[in-house]
């Protein structure tokens, strides 16, 4: 028995399981708290519940000023949106003029639909609480370049207001800066009774343009810049679409999913067991990582879960096991040939490569072009099954690899019957 390579072994089992164990029963020890996976995993709308709206624009408007004008759209409903106090929500365009909303876990539906549907009320106003302009008076926003202390360009915020909001901003202007204190030099930008920015007035501005500095980058620049051209909607839209899920019908076919996937991991680790022995333990363990892996890919990139993404998860992993089988397949025949156990191990991995590639190269150009051209639950599907295939490669051409050949070192079993021979 080879000492060393026992011991990482058995630490990398060990390893394994408490990440295993911490994913599904979560860790409570007092100062360290770690939730369960299913409490990190986001749930879509079909499984939380919550409202779905999906919007069109009514205008005939193409391509840069349409997409302008949907972006800028966008920005203000998540404004909105975010004051609902919604986890996450899901804003996106689709195709080139619909937005589609997605609110889960939301109850109140009807005040969803009033505050995306009013018009925006942006507002400057002093430290005094006096309006000074608002949305209708502002000409222009956009991100503009200015040289800063370190004589380096940066990134800045112009205004431009129309006759009338420059007569009253050069009168505030003029006002505010021969203040003594910073405090009172602030005029606050407010969109929807929300301070979205709060620059302080250094000299008068009389030709109705201004600039706001405060370390933007390009982008935090940008969104400043968007919400305050977001003195209303840019184009009206219109009500295409609109759903109310219930949670009840979802958390139900959760848990069964859950239920039915816990049942068939079990039946698929048994199998494998049986089949391939060794090797059949060796792929049990590197599905166990396999899952671990896909759970905290969804987790790290906030994909919400959804009953097609469960559909997706699960077809990747039959798509995990297929390349097992094929890979220890190979290495049966390399056995039979009379090979010995480690040259069978390579020669088995390298004849099965090419077919593991392939298998899950054209599943996922499937899965990218269901990303791509899907929306909703389509969509779901592809992005779980996009990041199933992915963990699926790298654990049955890195993992199990390393895995099986750390556990031959330990020189633990010699005999090749098993290995399946």
């Amino acid at each position: 028995m080879n000492l060393r390579n026992t011991i990482v072994f058995i630490l990398i089992i060990a390893l394994i399981g408490a990440v295993a164990y911490s994913a599904v029963y979560g860790i409570d020890s007092g100062k360290i708290k770690i939730p369960t996976a299913r409490e990190k995993i986001g749930l879509g709308l079909d499984l939380a519940g919550g409202v779905y709206v999906l919007l069109e624009a009514q205008t005939d408007e193409t391509g840069p000023e349409l997409d302008k004008k949907i972006d800028q759209a966008i920005a203000i409903i998540r404004q909105r949106v975010d004051g609902l106090g919604v986890s996450e929500p899901n804003i996106v365009k689709e195709g080139s003029k619909r937005i589609r909303i997605e609110l889960a876990g939301l109850k109140d539906t009807q005040q969803a639909f009033d505050m995306i549907g009013k018009t925006a009320q942006l507002q400057f106003v002093d430290p005094e609480g006096n309006i000074v302009v608002t949305g209708k008076n502002v000409k222009n926003s956009e991100v503009a370049f200015q040289k800063g202390s370190t004589g380096v360009e940066e990134p800045v915020v112009s205004l431009e207001f129309d006759k009338e909001g420059a007569k009253s901003f050069a009168e505030a202007t003029s006002r505010l800066s021969a203040k003594a204190d910073a405090k009172d030099k602030v005029i606050f930008i407010v969109l929807d009774d929300k301070v979205i920015s709060n620059p302080v007035v250094r000299t008068t501005i009389n030709d109705g343009k201004a600039y706001i500095e405060g370390g933007f980058d390009v982008q935090s620049a940008s969104e400043l810049a968007t919400l305050i051209r977001a003195g209303a909607l840019p184009v009206e839209l219109k009500e295409v679409q609109t759903r109310v899920i219930g949670p009840t019908l979802g958390l139900e076919s959760l848990d069964r999913s859950i239920y039915a996937g816990a049942i068939g991991l079990a039946i698929i680790f048994l199998f494998m067991l049986i089949m391939y022995r060794i090797p059949g333990l060796i792929a049990d363990i590197a599905l166990t990582v396999y899952v671990l892996l896909v759970l905290g890919i969804m987790i790290a990139l906030g994909v919400k879960l959804t009953l097609p993404g469960i559909a997706g998860l699960i077809l990747s992993i039959g798509m995990a096991v297929d390349a097992n089988v094929v890979i220890y397949e190979r290495i049966k025949e390399e056995l039979r040939a009379g090979k010995t156990l480690r040259a069978s191990i390579d020669s088995g991995f390298k004849r099965a490569l090419s077919s593991v590639l392939d298998a899950n190269i054209t599943t996922l150009i499937a899965g990218l072009v269901l990303y791509y051209f899907g929306s909703g639950p389509i969509k779901g599907f592809g992005v779980t099954l996009i990041i199933g295939i992915v963990a699926s490669m790298i654990t049955a051409v890195f993992i199990t690899k390393s895995l099986l050949k750390l556990f031959v070192g330990t020189n633990l079993a010699k005999n090749t019957k098993l290995y399946g021979a």
